[in-house]
């Protein structure tokens, strides 16, 4: 969307770090308009449990876009119970090419324990190289900090909570208020 039309959301930091047979997700709770923080405990780290399978999804974009697609993700799931890799192509099929999907903008970081994905609206199913996914405005900073964290006997939620401050000390539009959740 153009700068005009759009009214300046910014930010939020989510990471996703698989290491030691259990994955992490945690995300910041930050929500600004422009430069002003309209709430600092904004929870979006999400658990679902889709046909009783656990699946962890963090988001970053426009919440109620970020809503819409973890309730495709979740229907997708049930349909296809156990196969996370499935449920997240069709869904990414889905937002490329559906005409109301294909206008949300969020992106989604997603986890069943075993595979670690990031969503994105250009019908993107990415899976991490280095067991780390970040995305958001502080994505970099904490993706950054967790490719160094990755090589100590820190544990994945431990990677994870440093990654998160050191970009929360970097960029304005993260904060440290965190939601974690883990699986595996």
């Amino acid at each position: 969307m153009s700068d005009d039309k759009f009214p300046g959301w910014h930010g939020t930091t989510i990471i996703g770090v698989r290491k030691g047979g259990k994955v992490v997700i945690a995300g910041d709770g930050q929500v600004s308009l422009g430069q002003t923080v309209i709430k600092g405990t904004a929870r979006k780290v999400r658990r679902l449990s889709p046909g009783g399978h656990d699946v962890i999804a963090g988001f970053a974009g426009s919440t109620a876009d970020a809503f819409t697609l973890l309730e495709r993700l979740e229907a997708k799931l049930e349909a296809a119970p156990g196969q996370m890799a499935r449920a997240c192509i069709e869904l990414a099929k889905d937002w490329r090419t559906d005409k109301y999907l294909k206008n949300l903008e969020a992106m989604l970081i997603v986890t069943d324990g075993t595979d670690l994905f990031v969503i994105t609206g250009a019908g993107d199913v990415l899976e991490p190289e280095h067991d780390i996914v970040a995305i958001g405005s502080g994505g970099n900073f904490a993706l950054a900090a967790a490719r160094g964290l990755m090589e100590t006997d820190l544990d994945a939620e431990a990677v994870a909570r440093k990654a998160m401050a050191i970009a929360a000390d970097i960029c304005v539009y993260t904060n440290g208020k965190l939601t974690v959740e883990t699986i595996g």
